[in-house]
């Protein structure tokens, strides 16, 4: 489908031809894109209602600050396709988080434009505060630098510690706090509340506008007027509320909340802030999926539909032709309110992935013991382990790559004290199109080198089942990691009775002659296509699903290396480190001798594309390990093939 920008976006390819436009003009440049992103998220894909949001403040900012040198930084990225799409990448954006297309966060190898690569929340004052303190330190006293921050990633520790620095650090940088009320779901905690009482409170925003005017009109240099404006308006948030000190507290200059959708004031408002040194925010207020009505009203839905019939808003679905497997992520949701019907000790915990959980089933039925705690994945840990201490079973569920986060805490707070706190780690191996900020490559690594910790994967979503239910059994007195993949299972029948797995055993999956296939997790289904194939071939590989990388089943091993001298392991992880490496630790402690061929994710950053092309690309899938296989054993399929004609 042959897309076309609006007549002023088409003649936009990078700021510098923003620039050339009137102010007056700014607002069909502001509809050109927004219509712009809508045409091609609906047809391609990716996420929606966050870009649509900050459609005006993406054009003013590009407008007034002279990027890239002024330098912009966004914080997550879902918000930066305006961006992208204003910065040189327009003709391209078709192919965001395709396969070898542009990604889908900002990314610094990919323009001059993303000053710095983004994709975890929470980053964006710190980083923008950086590179402030380096321009005061190399004298280049005119550059801007400015951080684009929602309300959500605020609620972060690491978004907290970085304005404290900010307030004493005198470095010329601008924070725009982006408030929503809105992440992925909605926000939760006592800032969403504190910006709301600044945002509503009508006695505080009408004193301050009459305020500005006043001293706006007074016959006073400019500068002097907004130091006067400056000091009255601090005096007059003190009278107004006692909460709304809060970012001047720690040193910040605080200007709004203002309307994030009048392109005209936020022109006027950024101008302004340009000629004031040093650290301030300025709080702007908007609508996640502004202009398109639908994202408005249900802006989780609508944070990433997929394909959609952007006129009547109909979201496309896979045509169902059979029983389809559950996503792994409803299996959690729905087996934990399972569990915790049996067992009153149960809880849940999320960081502001509620939907992405599927944890929200139990928010719904159970609230009381479901509790989700805002990007906080380092909280979300202590918190598990101090509900753990007094004998609470948690369910902390943690996206693999969000818990390198909250690294420190799993070893410290829950591993050094033996608490049994069940980790689920959704998203784990490669996930697509998000890219290489969000693959859950390193947990079998990071953890498997932690005391106490028992790491599993299911192999489907009766084993998921399983592997929970063994984990909030009395007999399990160990921090317990389940790991699992983004998407859909294999067992449309999948609610199966519960069965308790002995810790660190695996089970055989088929028996055979030639070669040990170990697989770890959701790639023992792409083993058992892969014995299908070479079965073709007159080959017999064995399978075993090992279930557990930490504690491994020596008896399946010591099985393996007695009957077979070629052995290939398969994982969804980093092979540095990882399954596979287990299994060579095994046979140097035993004195084994094997030909061993280990499969997974390689020593490089492997970028975005759907999770077929990325296992393709990495040689883990069906086909991978039977080219794998067929490498170890290139000799017999010869022969095999020889004695067949």
């Amino acid at each position: 489908m042959d897309i076309t920008a609006g007549q002023l976006l088409s003649q936009i390819q990078y700021p510098s031809d923003l620039r050339k436009l009137t102010k007056e003009q700014l607002h069909q440049v502001c509809d050109d894109l927004r219509q712009y992103i809508i045409d091609v998220v609906s047809v391609h894909g990716g996420h929606f209602a966050a870009s649509l949001g900050v459609v005006e403040l993406t054009v003013a900012l590009h407008y007034v600050y002279n990027t890239p040198y002024d330098q912009l930084v966004w914080d997550v990225g879902h918000q930066a396709y305006g961006h992208k799409i204003l910065t040189g990448r327009k003709d391209v954006f078709h192919t965001n988080r395709k396969f070898n297309g542009i990604s889908g966060f900002p990314k610094r190898a990919e323009s001059e434009y993303d000053t710095f690569g983004v994709g975890h929340s929470s980053t964006s004052i710190s980083a923008a505060l950086g590179m402030a303190i380096a321009s005061a330190y190399k004298g280049e006293h005119d550059r801007q630098h400015i951080a684009v921050i929602g309300d959500g990633a605020m609620t972060a520790g690491m978004a907290f510690e970085a304005l404290n620095h900010a307030g004493v650090a005198n470095a010329n940088v601008l924070i725009i706090l982006n408030d929503n009320c809105m992440s992925i779901d909605p926000n939760v905690g006592a800032l969403k509340e504190y910006l709301t009482d600044i945002s509503t409170s009508p006695t505080y925003n009408r004193l301050r506008d009459e305020t500005w005017n006043l001293l706006g009109k007074l016959p006073v240099g400019k500068k002097f007027t907004r130091d006067m404006a400056s000091k009255l308006e601090a005096g007059l948030k003190g009278m107004v509320s006692k909460s709304s000190n809060l970012f001047e507290s720690l040193k910040l200059r605080y200007f709004g909340p203002i309307d994030g959708h009048n392109i005209t004031k936020l022109v006027d408002t950024l101008q302004d802030l340009k000629d004031i040194p040093g650290p301030k925010l300025l709080h702007i207020s908007t609508v996640k999926g502004k202009g398109y009505a639908l994202a408005e009203k249900d802006q989780t839905k609508w944070h990433a539909p997929g394909l959609f019939d952007k006129i009547t808003g109909e979201i496309f679905k896979k045509p169902v032709t059979a029983p389809q497997a559950p996503k792994y992520q409803d299996v959690f949701g729905h087996t934990i309110i399972e569990l915790a019907e049996m067992n009153d000790k149960i809880m849940g915990i999320t960081p502001a992935m509620p939907s992405g959980s599927s944890l929200k089933f139990m928010m719904e039925k159970m609230p009381n013991r479901a509790i989700d705690v805002g990007i906080c994945e380092q909280h979300a840990v202590t918190l598990s382990a101090g509900l753990a201490t007094q004998g609470m079973q948690v369910f902390c569920n943690i996206y693999s790559s969000f818990f390198q986060r909250a690294y420190d805490q799993a070893l410290h707070d829950v591993a050094i004290q033996n608490l049994p706190v069940i980790f689920c780690l959704d998203r784990a191996g490669l996930v697509g199109e998000d890219g290489a900020t969000h693959h859950g490559a390193y947990d079998i690594p990071f953890m498997r080198c932690v005391p106490n910790m028992v790491i599993s994967a299911p192999m489907n979503e009766e084993e998921l089942r399983n592997l929970m239910y063994t984990a909030q059994l009395p007999s399990n007195e160990h921090p317990f990691v389940i790991r699992y993949p983004r998407g859909e299972g294999v067992m449309p029948e999948w609610r199966t009775p519960f069965k308790e797995i002995k810790i660190g055993t695996g089970r055989k999956i088929r028996d055979g002659r030639d070669v040990a296939i170990l697989s770890l997790g959701h790639t023992g289904n792409f083993v058992v296509e892969a014995c299908k194939d070479l079965m073709n071939d007159g080959l017999q590989p064995a399978h075993y699903d090992m279930r557990f990388v930490k504690p491994l089943d020596e008896a399946i091993l010591h099985e393996v290396f007695s009957q077979y001298d070629k052995v290939l392991t398969v994982e969804d992880g980093a092979i540095q480190g990882g399954f596979g490496t287990a299994i060579l630790e095994f046979m140097a402690k035993y004195g084994y001798k094997a030909d061993i061929k280990i499969l997974g994710i390689p020593d490089e950053l492997i970028e975005h594309g759907k999770p077929a092309e990325l296992y393709r690309l990495c040689g883990y899938d069906a086909k991978g390990i039977a080219e794998g296989v067929r490498e170890m054993l290139k000799s017999k399929v010869t022969v095999s093939a020889t004695t067949s004609v």
